[in-house]
C-alpha cells in the first residue's frame, strides 16, 4: 500500500511540475508564449484566458493530491511508532566502563629487606 501511494506521490510531483513550467507568466515577454498572439499555443482550440484557466484550475487539483498523499504518506509513517514525549522516558544511566584494579605487586622471592 505503501508503495502504491508513493508511486502516485511522485507521479502528482512530475505533474504539478510540468503544469507550473508551461503556465505563461503574467508580464511581460518572459512566458513560454513569448508574446505571440496564438492565444497560449494551443493553435486556436481555447483562448489564451480558457487555457490559464484550464492550467490553474488543473495545477490546483494537482497540488491538493499532492498535499493529501503527503499527509497520507505521514500518518503511514507514524503507524507502530511508540507514543510519548522523550521527556517522560527514565534517564538512562551513563556507560559506566570499568577501571580495571591495580594489579598487586608480586611478592619477589629471595628479595632483601629492608
Amino acid at each position: 500500500m505503501e508503495t502504491v501511494v508513493i508511486v502516485v506521490h511522485l507521479l502528482l510531483a512530475v505533474a504539478m511540475i510540468f503544469l507550473v513550467l508551461i503556465q505563461q507568466s503574467e508580464g511581460g515577454l518572459g512566458g513560454m508564449g513569448g508574446g505571440s498572439s496564438s492565444g497560449g499555443g494551443m493553435g486556436g482550440f481555447m483562448t489564451g484566458r480558457a487555457t490559464a484557466n484550464l492550467l490553474t484550475r488543473s495545477t490546483g487539483i494537482v497540488a491538493t493530491g499532492f498535499f493529501v498523499t503527503s499527509m497520507v504518506l505521514a500518518i503511514m509513517a507514524d503507524q507502530g511508532r511508540e507514543r510519548g514525549s522523550i521527556l517522560d522516558q527514565k534517564a538512562k544511566p551513563a556507560n559506566q566502563t570499568q577501571v580495571p584494579a591495580t594489579p598487586s605487586v608480586p611478592s619477589v622471592p629471595n628479595a632483601p629487606n629492608k
